[in-house]
């Protein structure tokens, strides 16, 4: 450890003092990293019995083309996926743009005009709001006369069942959880949190279809929603079960007819799931959801370690180093915009890719404010690899996720505090 060290303190020009303190985070971090690794342990067993289960393979790496009638690669996958997550039905396709996109075909697919949906973890991430209508754009679900409503979480950051029981009532169609924090300070929620807000809402009504935003959570926790009672949820393969090698996609999993009418709304009424020529996207999407666990693991270490070197540092962190953890998301509060700067290009110095570029905040679709972004991955736009983003707004949050290796992630976190460190003499 010590030559790598020093090679960070070489490379990116470390003072002594700061390097004292980047020595000091990674021995304090060593207890909060063993639960971590135990719990890939048991997400890698589980899809390895997935796979066995469903008999993968050889063929099933290869591709189809056209309309993808009879592509048993992208079949079995979807029965493994479906499998893992305990699922009735899986939908996993390269054909699915983004997580965005995934969980707008669970909300397009199983909503229809006059139905209300209530956000019970408070206001959604900002692309969805966009689905929403919270801009006017074109075939919104505004448009379509389909009622949102929303429950902020309590101060705390936990469901506030009292406003819950006022807004859903036997006539809601539909209630949604998002698991990650999104572009806010509130904590993600996790699986035991979750199960008791499913069961409070189902108690209100058994039919009520509950769906949860899982972007930046799979195999974090030992369990996931389906398990505590959810009957959907939806995912990016460029993030999390994607394993740092699928090239892109999402996928939709739950209870079968809700997962249906999201195939149906994917392609179109008739032909659903059984069109869709997976191209050269099986091979990639198998090896990267054998990966998932351990690239998840190498990610929550980084993150882990960042939480406890920027909390040395001065700065509010979100989770704390020794939190519990249930997505792969760090949120640092830097109270000012060059902060924000700084620790992004920093990161982006540090990448493998484009790390002679300089991130600057810009405007972007589907976001109110510009949003600065650092991420010179192998995968445009992947999250499980090593990111940085952040709307610029107050109080100025970085939100910082992935990383294909811990080693990478503790490289991008020293180059982006050594950028903070230089930025504040100037």
């Amino acid at each position: 450890m010590n030559e790598y060290f020093a090679s960070l303190k070489d490379k990116y020009n470390i003072s002594d003092s700061l390097m004292e303190e980047i020595r000091t985070a990674f021995d304090a971090v060593q207890p909060y990293w063993q639960p971590v690794s135990n719990n890939t342990w048991t997400a890698q067993i589980k899809i390895l019995n997935a796979f066995q289960k469903h008999h993968a393979a050889d063929f099933h790496l290869n591709g189809s083309t056209g309309y993808g009638y009879g592509d048993t690669g992208r079949d079995i996958l979807e029965l493994i996926w479906a499998d893992i997550f305990r699922a009735e039905k899986a939908l996993v396709r390269s054909n699915i743009a983004s997580g965005t996109h995934a969980l707008a075909l669970c909300l397009f697919g199983n909503l229809l005009p006059g139905d209300t949906f209530v956000s019970i973890s408070g206001m959604p991430y900002d692309t969805l709001q966009t689905i929403i209508g919270r801009n006017k754009e074109p075939g919104t679900l505004d448009e379509l006369g389909i009622i949102h409503k929303v429950v902020p979480l309590t101060e705390d950051d936990n469901f506030d069942f009292d406003a819950i029981a006022a807004t859903v009532t036997p006539d809601t169609k539909m209630v949604c959880i998002q698991r990650s924090r999104g572009y806010s300070w509130r904590k993600s929620l996790t699986i035991a949190k979750m199960k008791e807000a499913i069961a409070f809402v189902k108690n209100i009504n058994p039919n009520i279809i509950v769906f949860v935003d899982n972007c930046y959570g799979e195999f974090v926790e030992l369990v996931e929603p389906l398990e505590i009672g959810a009957d959907l949820i939806a995912g990016s393969l460029i993030k999390n079960p994607g394993g740092g090698l699928a090239p892109r996609g999402g996928y939709v999993a739950g209870r079968a007819d809700l997962v249906d009418r999201a195939s149906a709304r994917l392609t179109a009424p008739g032909i659903a799931e059984d069109v869709g020529s997976a191209l050269d996207f099986n091979r990639l999407a198998y090896q990267g959801l054998f990966m998932a666990p351990l690239i998840v693991e190498q990610a929550m270490k980084g993150a882990i370690f960042a939480a406890q070197l920027l909390s040395q540092l001065g700065y509010k962190v979100s989770p704390a180093a020794d939190e519990e953890r249930t997505d792969i998301i760090q949120a640092i509060e830097m109270g000012a915009p060059d902060p924000v700067r700084w620790f992004c290009r920093g990161i982006q110095m540090a990448s493998p890719l484009d790390a002679h570029v300089t991130p600057y905040d810009s405007e972007l679709p589907g976001y109110d404010d510009p949003v600065i972004m650092a991420g010179g991955t192998f995968v445009q736009g992947s999250s499980i690899e090593l990111s940085v983003d952040g709307p610029m707004r107050e109080p100025y949050i970085v939100y910082m996720q992935g990383g294909l290796s811990v080693s990478h992630v503790i490289a991008g976190v020293v180059a982006a505090v050594g950028q903070m460190e230089k930025g504040a003499q100037k």
